[in-house]
């Protein structure tokens, strides 16, 4: 029942987005929009077959436990609502009010790989770790350990690479400009959380620091 409750959450959530996009495009026939609506459901659907997770986590990442960081829950506000700035600035721009100029068809490709491969590091990443969760906390009450498997090899945060992935696809998606602006600001976000995470976590995970030793870079190999 509860992995029911999180999946129509998670799929609410999805058209929420997708709503504020097609309002903003003012029009139904926007190609860049449905393209974007059958890459989320189609990662929709492999987030709960292919890649998915066990109960215990989808119950941690709807209700995370204690010991939330207060920072960390004004980050993920603040992503939040630029991610509804983005939505609205993409469907403005391409959509509606075509601020941009148009780009040549063969551009808006690497939007839509980046957007795929971006979604899909975040989803093998959530896969391989039994403690993904969706605030940043140690959770001692389900015997949090050090996930240093798979993609958690190459790099510490593989989820952070795919976010970063796939939010720089999404201006060249949409052929938005525009959208280059919050996008940027996420960014910076998303770098701060990270650089705040891995101090949390190397004072205060067991072995972390070990597996920082090992696993050099954050985010990026061979960069950060």
């Amino acid at each position: 029942m509860k992995t029911l409750k999180y999946i129509i959450k998670h799929l609410a959530g999805s058209f929420f987005f997708f709503l504020i996009l097609f309002i903003s495009a003012g029009h139904p026939d926007y190609w860049q929009g449905w393209i974007y609506v059958i890459i989320g459901l189609a990662m929709f659907t492999v987030s709960y077959t292919i890649l998915r997770v066990d109960p215990e986590l989808l119950n941690e990442r709807s209700k995370p436990g204690d010991g939330a960081k207060k920072w960390d829950k004004f980050l993920l506000s603040s992503s939040f609502f630029l991610m509804i700035i983005l939505f609205i600035t993409a469907g403005l721009d391409s959509g509606r009010y075509h601020w941009s100029p148009d780009l040549p068809w063969s551009l808006y490709i690497p939007g839509v790989i980046l957007t795929i491969t971006g979604q899909l590091l975040f989803l093998i990443a959530q896969k391989q770790n039994k403690f993904f969760s969706s605030t940043i906390r140690i959770q001692s009450e389900r015997g949090h350990t050090v996930c240093e498997t798979g993609l958690y090899k190459i790099v510490r945060h593989p989820a952070y690479l795919g976010n970063i992935i796939q939010t720089l696809g999404f201006p060249i998606l949409f052929g938005s400009l525009w959208s280059i602006i919050p996008v940027s600001i996420m960014l910076i976000i998303l770098l701060i959380r990270t650089f705040l995470e891995d101090r949390i976590l190397i004072n205060e995970l067991d072995d972390y620091r070990r597996y920082a030793q090992i696993t050099r870079y954050k985010i990026i190999p061979y960069v950060w």
